[in-house]
């Protein structure tokens, strides 16, 4: 098996050295979006992609991501996010400005259950998942030829509830050693510590395998059998100190009836998995998510 060619990134980067996106959240108000626009047709900008959304009057939050392209990037990047400084002030932002050419460097976590690591790196190696993925992490060695085949790091770190603490604090050592800017929990099968979490605040990705908020937890296969469920699915979602509670990005579902025995249950499942976790993991790569209290709105 082929690894993915660098060659294959260098080519994306280029293509894309003068795209930029620009995410914003703010309170809604008059004169956002002339402020914004006019700011891009000062740098010479293009707008290829605009969208935005606002909350009901009540609550009254406003969104907006633009794609463009300026012919000032990349080299007036920070020049351009320094610009901006002004108007996000004016208008209370929370913003982030940056190029679609700043690839993302991912992690990929996982245990044993390996169908969405595999999805994830078949979607790598064809292009269709842009990321510069830096290494695969594991507790077990079931994945190592996998990720080897590849040509990726695998680093194999034993865990368990009695070394959490120490092991963490080995992956919290490779994360920032490789600069990671996202990580992935392919099916990786343990809690993360408040610390773990704190350390990269909406930069953990998990699936899990039922369609929340059914069924948090584990053995939700089994659960779902028990009461007879017509429908299973999955969710990708930040992870945050609740348990399968943070803010979701994705779903998807399958029919099932009472002919479906709890191993049909999971096969389908993890069909389904894949498949949902692939698209969050894209949607954050192609900074089409924010966080909003414990929801994502996805451009």
């Amino acid at each position: 098996m082929k690894s993915y060619p660098k060659e294959q990134i260098q080519a994306y980067k280029e293509k894309n050295k003068q795209t930029g996106r620009l995410l914003i959240k703010c309170p809604d108000q008059p004169g956002i979006v002339s402020s914004v626009t006019q700011f891009l047709h000062k740098n010479e900008a293009n707008i290829i992609e605009s969208n935005q959304y606002t909350t009901d009057p009540q609550d009254g939050k406003f969104f907006m991501r633009i794609e463009f392209e300026s012919s000032k990037l990349p080299e007036a990047e920070e020049e351009l996010r320094n610009d901006f400084g002004s108007i996000a002030d004016t208008f209370d932002m929370e913003w982030s400005l940056k190029g679609a050419y700043d690839v993302k460097k991912t992690a990929i976590f996982v245990s044993k259950e390996l169908h969405c690591l595999r999805e994830l790196l078949l979607e790598w190696q064809s292009g269709d998942l842009i990321a510069d993925i830096k290494m695969v992490v594991s507790n077990h060695e079931d994945c190592k030829e996998l990720v080897e085949s590849f040509g990726l790091p695998f680093f194999h770190i034993p865990s368990n509830k009695d070394i959490r603490k120490q092991v963490e604090e080995k992956q919290l050592k490779l994360l920032k050693d490789y600069d990671i800017d996202l990580i992935v929990l392919a099916r990786y099968m343990q809690i993360l510590t408040p610390d773990f979490v704190a350390a990269h605040p909406f930069k953990i990705i998990n699936i899990h395998h039922s369609f929340l908020p059914a069924f948090i937890g584990a053995n939700p296969h089994k659960r779902a059998y028990d009461r007879g469920v017509k429908l299973i699915g999955a969710t990708s979602h930040y992870v945050t100190n609740d348990l399968d509670e943070g803010p979701i990005i994705e779903q998807d579902i399958v029919r099932v009836d009472h002919r479906d025995s709890v191993n049909d249950l999971k096969k389908m499942g993890r069909s389904v998995e894949r498949i949902v976790l692939a698209r969050g993991v894209k949607w954050d790569l192609e900074d089409r998510l924010i966080v909003h209290e414990n929801k994502t709105i996805v451009f």
